[in-house]
């Protein structure tokens, strides 16, 4: 039995940082599989770079050009190292496909650059306008991002929250104690600054098993599943003789598979119809928002004028045709033109009231 003491190969463990059991030493940060989390990551990543710098460009009017990121696991105190005294922190969770934390660390500096260039002002501070206009770049670069992840994995009900903004001092960062972390360049007017993206470990683990190939289902057979060959089953297999002596008192009854008929008398005539409207033109909307105005306001109406919708920012526009609703989405941006990704289809029970 110990008498408490340590003996000198412990003493030794413990300087060096390993469990004075002798065994292996803790987990770094970011789990088991974090480094394979990240270059996972940073592969996807890298192929949205080209539609982030496109679409930023866009939203500013400028130059904006996002370089390949550089993944890694990490923790909370050593981005805290990395980042500036103040950023601008931008939080837009994941809330299906990878539900989890997401969000985006932008410089000061750079945060009023693009909300300066998209509000056309200068000297322009990080009031709740400037906020809102810089969730709306974060949010198509998530959107572009959603997009390519989708495309990618097939999963179509990946979507985000609405953004949250803040411009606050680095220590007042909600972050988890450890998460992956992406850390771009972006060149916005011929400065380079870093935007830090941050994803959970729930999220980035979801995305990285999602983009990994699946790996090859096992053979039942080779796989030592005792599953013993055709030869030993006995009277199982040849004919009566050998079902008689499998020990079954006679032979089974085997009857031929009956299938209905496929005529097209079966089809629903409707469907034998459909074909004589599919060359028929309607008119598809796309619609942002309404809101009502009196005459002597829209004739006080100039360049300029701001006109408030009774949507909410990251709210579904409205897909019509021939002005009826038929779907929700939202908007994207596809090379220079935009576009909007259908997230809902309106069911037939609440669309048959506009029907009358």
């Amino acid at each position: 039995m110990s008498d408490g003491a340590l003996s000198q190969a412990e003493i030794d463990a413990l300087l060096s940082g390993a469990p004075a059991g002798g065994g292996a030493p803790p987990p770094a940060a970011g789990g088991a599989g974090g480094g394979n989390e990240a270059k996972v990551i940073e592969g996807f990543l890298a192929g949205t770079v080209d539609t982030l710098s496109s679409n930023l460009s866009m939203l500013t009017g400028g130059s904006v050009t996002f370089s390949p990121p550089a993944v890694k696991s990490s923790d909370r105190d050593t981005l805290l190292n990395e980042l500036p005294e103040t950023v601008t922190a931008i939080k837009i969770d994941f809330t299906s496909g990878f539900p989890g934390e997401h969000s985006f660390l932008i410089p000061e500096e750079l945060a009023k650059g693009i909300a300066s260039l998209m509000n056309k002002e200068e000297n322009i501070t990080l009031d709740d306008v400037a906020m809102s206009t810089l969730g709306e770049a974060v949010s198509q670069i998530s959107g572009t991002e959603i997009t390519a992840l989708s495309t990618k994995t097939g999963n179509k009900n990946i979507a985000s929250g609405s953004p949250e903004a803040a411009n606050v001092p680095k220590a007042t960062v909600a972050l988890s104690p450890n998460f992956t972390v992406a850390a771009y360049a972006v060149n916005l007017g011929g400065t380079t600054h870093t935007i830090w993206e941050v994803f959970g470990p729930q999220v980035a683990s979801g995305i990285a098993a999602a983009l990994s190939p699946a790996a090859p289902a096992p053979n039942m057979v080779n796989a030592g599943m005792g599953v013993p060959p055709l030869s030993s089953m006995g009277g199982m297999v040849g004919g009566p003789g050998n079902v008689a002596g499998s020990g079954f008192g006679s032979q089974p009854n085997m009857q031929s598979v009956q299938f209905p008929s496929l005529n097209n008398a079966n089809l629903p005539r409707e469907q034998g119809n459909i074909g004589l409207l599919m060359d028929v033109f309607m008119e598809m909307t796309v619609e942002l928002g309404r809101t009502r105005k009196l005459i002597k306001e829209i004739l006080l109406m100039g360049e300029g004028t701001i006109i408030e919708l009774d949507k909410l920012a990251g709210e579904p526009v409205d897909i019509l045709v021939n002005h009826k609703l038929i779907a929700k989405g939202e908007v994207v941006v596809i090379d220079e033109n935009f576009g909007v990704r259908v997230t809902e289809i309106v069911s037939p029970a609440e669309r048959m009231p506009d029907m009358g």
